[in-house]
């Protein structure tokens, strides 16, 4: 068990490691405080979860099978990564010539929609879902009730990366007075658009 349980961080590690859009949405929410990037990981992590229990319940199956309803859920997912690879370039375009930028904003978004820009993320990406479903089989020790244990991995690996992207969040956090300067907060801010973009055009075009 032990032994089967420390091949599992392993593999969260890396899976956690391995760069994606969450990593760039939660990079770039840090940006504006670390109250956003939190919160921004909680919705994240709040999606990891959820899949877990689909794939747990063999609902990703259904998806994995019908190729209408993944093609579906890949343009949706497309559609919201482009969108906010758009909104980011907007926010930098905007905070070109501002002092101090990105302060009114940050007073102005709550902290309902960083973390439903991390929840909606990660629900629209339909590789999370596919994902669940083929890597937390894999962990569950032979004999166990196959339900409980797979909700237990998913709760597992949803506090694991909430720990490991954390970390993500405070290393930004502590970066800050670099950070916050006018031009490298902007350079920031549309090279993170920049990649949202080009991870929407990725998936909407991948057959």
């Amino acid at each position: 068990m032990l032994s089967t349980l420390l091949a599992f961080l392993g593999a969260c590690t890396l899976i956690a490691a391995s760069p994606g859009p969450s990593t760039v949405l939660i990079i770039k929410e840090s940006l504006r405080s670390r109250r956003a990037g939190f919160l921004t990981v909680l919705g994240n992590e709040t999606g990891v979860f959820v899949w877990g229990v689909v794939a747990a319940l063999g609902l990703t199956a259904l998806l994995a099978a019908s190729e209408l309803a993944y093609d579906v859920m890949r343009i949706v997912g497309a559609v919201v990564l482009v969108v906010f690879g758009v909104q980011t370039l907007w926010q930098a375009r905007r905070a070109k010539g501002d002092p101090a930028p990105g302060l009114g904003e940050a007073a102005g978004k709550s902290g309902w929609a960083s973390y439903r820009g991390g929840l909606l993320l990660n629900l629209v990406n339909p590789k999370a879902a596919i994902f669940a479903m083929s890597f937390l089989p894999q962990f569950v020790p032979e004999g166990a009730p196959h339900l409980p244990a797979m909700m237990g991995l998913a709760a597992l690996w949803a506090v694991y990366e909430i720990a490991y992207y954390g970390v993500y969040v405070w290393c930004v956090g502590r970066m800050k007075a670099v950070l916050s300067r006018a031009g490298v907060r902007r350079r920031l801010e549309q090279v993170s658009g920049g990649v949202l973009l080009l991870l929407g055009a990725r998936l909407a075009l991948e057959s």
